[in-house]
């Protein structure tokens, strides 16, 4: 019978010093002649430490602390390791890790929970979930594996385990390490906030790591095109078809606030004549399933009228790329065209709302309607306040008051 080996040891990293000035203490448990080193998230002056007793030698409190604090990991750790034996099961250092992490068979963890979620989600694409919402889970399932590893050396972590600044480290390496924005990094926090709901409704997890949590977004000022700039793109002509055809979706997408996913998919059942033989754009939005009702201006007529053939070929009205691609080519649309405002697709639907409807007297509520939102509030991120309008709201003041004289 091969004979067993365990060990536990204690020590400090000198060569990564901490802010104070202290080194980090480590643990590294050996098992069988396999080992691995645990961050333990306590620290210690190196002058104080005592790698042969493997403690501090300060008599202050916190070497006292420190102290106390290593008997009982190691003490914890002796204790996982004989209930193992009883066990009867394979014993290897990363079961004993997984159990200090509280990681075992009969709790549920974190990534198991999410993975279970992306699963079921991607199923219900087309009825209750978007492509594009089911990839921003995955995504997010993606740099919690990652942050999980470099935090705490854990393939996964068990739901009781999480901690309030579980969520504060995680928000500071989507920001430090993914380079996420405040608002993409609120994204994928909710994403996860979704998952520890989850976890709470079906009882596999005793509190809320997000209880005393606040999201806290950046108001955003996402660029529109003034009309200048739509007639400027509209009569560049193009020698590149492919090019040629990114700038015609925008356009129509300029004049019927179609969002991206929304014109990929549009076909001929979306297009409707009323009574009076006005054509009509009618359909339900992919991200939020409200109906929305769009008179097709005479532009955007004449792009379908452009692409009829594709219609024929495809099924669908027009030719449009993946969203990467259009935004790629949106950038040198607007590089060509003298423009320097950022271009993506969705800089169309800011500019219907803008510069096509509101610029031109359009009610809050009628471009709610037509951008498929519940209701306004959401529309006024969308919308700005021009000079334009402005300056026609006070002619008529002053037309009102012309008759007042000192």
């Amino acid at each position: 019978m091969a004979r067993k080996s365990f060990s536990v040891l204690f020590f400090i990293k000198k060569g990564k010093l901490l802010k104070n000035g202290e080194a980090p203490v480590c643990m590294r448990i050996t098992v069988n002649g396999c080992m691995v080193d645990i961050s333990i998230k306590r620290s210690c002056p190196v002058n104080l430490w005592n790698q042969a007793k493997e403690n501090s030698k300060g008599k202050d409190r916190m070497s006292v602390e420190l102290n106390h604090y290593l008997e009982i990991t190691r003490s914890r750790i002796h204790q996982i390791y004989r209930e193992l034996e009883t066990s009867d099961k394979v014993i290897t250092v990363d079961l004993v890790r997984k159990l200090y992490y509280g990681v075992d068979e009969n709790n549920k963890t974190l990534l198991q929970v999410f993975r279970e979620h992306n699963e079921q989600s991607r199923k219900l694409i087309g009825k209750d979930f978007v492509s594009k919402t089911v990839q921003r889970y995955e995504t997010t399932t993606r740099y919690l594996e990652e942050f999980i590893k470099r935090e705490y050396q854990l393939s996964d972590i068990a739901l009781n385990n999480l901690e309030a600044n579980f969520i504060s480290k995680f928000d500071a390496f989507l920001k430090i390490e993914k380079g996420c924005a405040q608002n993409s990094a609120i994204t994928r926090l909710k994403n996860l906030k979704k998952i520890i709901r989850i976890a709470l409704e079906n009882d596999w997890i005793k509190k809320d790591p997000f209880a005393y949590y606040r999201f806290k977004l950046e108001e955003t000022d996402p660029e529109f095109l003034t009309m200048d700039e739509i007639k400027i793109i509209l009569a560049k002509e193009f020698t590149i078809k492919r090019v040629e055809q990114v700038r015609d979706v925008f356009i129509f997408c300029v004049f019927t606030g179609l969002a991206f996913s929304d014109v990929k998919d549009l076909s001929p059942e979306h297009l409707v004549r009323d009574n009076k033989g006005e054509l009509w754009i009618r359909k339900n939005r992919q991200k939020t399933k409200v109906m929305c009702n769009i008179p097709v201006l005479p532009v955007a007529a004449s792009m379908l009228e452009k692409y009829k053939n594709v219609a024929e070929c495809t099924g669908k009205l027009l030719p449009v790329l993946c969203n990467q691609r259009m935004n790629s080519y949106l950038k040198e649309i607007a590089d060509v065209c003298g423009i320097h405002k950022n271009l993506s697709t969705h800089t169309a639907r800011h500019s219907y709302a803008t510069s096509i409807c509101l610029a031109n007297g359009v009610s809050m509520e009628n471009v709610a309607k037509m951008l498929g939102h519940a209701d306004t509030s959401v529309t006024k991120h969308y919308a700005r306040v021009l000079d334009q309008n402005i300056l026609k709201d006070m002619q008529k003041v002053n037309s009102c008051l012309s008759e007042l004289t000192l």
